[in-house]
């Protein structure tokens, strides 16, 4: 996304507020805090209106997939066609999106609703992020500008904590889930009356420019069947022809995106990006850690699967991940300054992979897993903390000016499509095994206490191992990548 401010301030005369500010930060925790309770609350969901669970894990995922497969077309719309007018357009998406869900009674139309309305607050996302970014960039300054961005920031990190604590919450009142999401349309609500006093600012409008939809259309297709089989495989059967065929799809379409954007002349994706090794190491390394966030939402099942808690007792245990992810965030930003991206990220890394380590202990006992749990979820929050300022900082500065905001845009694409296939594949793999377990984890760990719950501790172990594979993956790129600090 491009982030020209050029001369907007002193044409409008605007100098952005608190009042503007807050509507910003509400656009943004739309997505942060209200659309992703469903990490927490989706079994719930799916018993109350009589959905699979397998479709669930799908609309789980749906709203980062498609946030991460259009943030870069929105932002750049934005920039083109104004900013305040896309994050009007997210919000009222947002707005579509919440209420459908919320009314999504039990019945055939239960389900269509549900997943369309996970879309729409994925586009939703997609919309508001980069450009709310960008204004935040064109009418604060100095110091005002720094306060505005950490509100920003802890809109959506300090949201991304809260999520699991307010919708079990919010799930366990009288209210019900539904009322998280007619509270989330009400909140876009407010950040549409709240932003209206912002001037309108695009900088691109009137240049040319072409929308790369082949690119986008090929990459829906390609993640679209790459999401079935990874969520549906199990139940349509991995040998099936249908999932072959899903499978196939989704390899042409891929082949399609990519020469599709060797050849646009505006790609969705630039590659050449790519030849720079510490953007590519960052990217990779965003994506996947990213990605366990799957970590959570097995972990939650499994709490409440295998040891009978509520949601919102369950999410009641991750206080920890926003306490310390809002708390030691800014001390990312003085390691960074002090030792550069490469040691903070590995450190971000490991401890992340400590806390997925201390998560799979699913064969001890309840009270003792409750606290390896609280442990392991504050032990979250500081490896993302230790890791996003400098994986963002590595990622961007060492990028040219002219190719920043692709570059900027990438790497909010990859955050997204991480966290999105991470959630999937983690929810796939533990409701497969669910039911029936896996036997040879039985054979090889003795699980104590009750055993009656001995399928769900099971699937939750191998599914939490999938999430440490992946921070094994993301402390590899950063090894291969992610050049030393030259001392001086």
């Amino acid at each position: 996304m491009n982030t020209t401010t050029h001369a907007a301030p002193a044409a409008s005369g605007f100098k952005g507020n608190d009042s503007a500010l807050l509507g910003i930060v509400l656009a943004v925790v739309t997505f942060w805090l209200f659309a992703q309770t469903t990490m927490n609350i989706g079994p719930l969901m799916a018993d109350d209106v009589g959905m699979p669970m397998p479709v669930m894990n799908i609309a789980i995922s749906l709203s980062a997939l498609f946030s991460g497969m259009f943030i870069v077309v929105l932002g750049g719309l934005g920039d083109r066609f104004g900013r305040v007018r896309v994050v009007f357009l997210g919000n009222v998406l947002n707005i579509a999106g919440s209420l459908l869900i919320a009314f999504a009674i039990e019945g055939a139309l239960s389900t269509p609703m549900i997943l369309v309305g996970r879309i729409l607050q994925g586009l939703a996302a997609g919309a508001i992020m980069p450009s709310t970014m960008a204004l935040l960039k064109v009418y604060w300054d100095g110091p005002d500008r720094q306060r505005a961005v950490s509100m920003w920031s802890i809109g959506s990190w300090g949201g991304s904590g809260l999520t699991a604590i307010f919708g079990g919450f919010m799930a366990s009142t009288f209210l019900g889930w539904r009322s998280i999401f007619v509270i989330c349309a009400l909140v876009s609500v407010a950040s549409i009356l709240l932003m209206r006093q912002i001037p309108e600012s695009a900088p691109l409008a009137g240049r040319p420019g072409k929308t790369d939809w082949a690119g986008i259309v090929s990459l829906a297709v390609a993640l679209a069947a790459l999401l079935i089989v990874v969520t549906q495989g199990s139940s349509i059967g991995w040998t099936s022809l249908v999932t072959w065929g899903l499978f196939a799809v989704f390899i042409a379409a891929f082949g399609v995106f990519v020469n599709a954007e060797l050849h646009a002349p505006h790609p969705l994706v630039d590659f050449n990006l790519f030849r720079n090794t510490v953007f590519t190491g960052a990217t990779i390394s965003n994506f996947l850690i990213n990605g366990t966030a799957g970590a959570l939402t097995v972990s939650l099942w499994v709490l409440q699967g295998a040891a009978g808690m509520s949601a919102a007792t369950a999410g009641y245990l991750t206080a920890g991940y926003a306490i310390f992810i809002i708390a030691f965030i800014r001390v990312g930003e003085k390691l960074l300054q002090r030792f550069g991206p490469r040691k903070p990220m590995l450190w971000g890394t490991l401890i992340v992979l400590a806390s997925i380590v201390l998560l799979m202990a699913t064969h001890t006992l309840q009270w003792q897993y409750t606290v390896l749990a609280v442990v392991a979820y504050s032990l979250f929050g500081l490896g993302l903390a230790f890791y996003a300022t400098p994986s963002t900082d590595a990622a961007l500065t060492n990028l040219p000016g002219d190719q920043a905001g692709a570059g900027s845009g990438i790497y909010k694409m990859a955050s997204s499509l991480g966290a999105a296939f991470g959630v999937a594949a983690s929810a796939a793999i533990f409701t497969a095994l669910s039911e029936g377990g896996l036997e040879v984890v039985g054979a090889v760990i003795e699980f104590t206490g009750r055993q009656d719950n001995l399928a769900v501790r099971e699937a939750g172990m191998v599914g939490l191992a999938f999430n440490a594979l992946m921070a094994i993956a993301a402390l590899v790129s950063i090894t291969i990548f992610i050049p030393r600090q030259k001392k001086a």
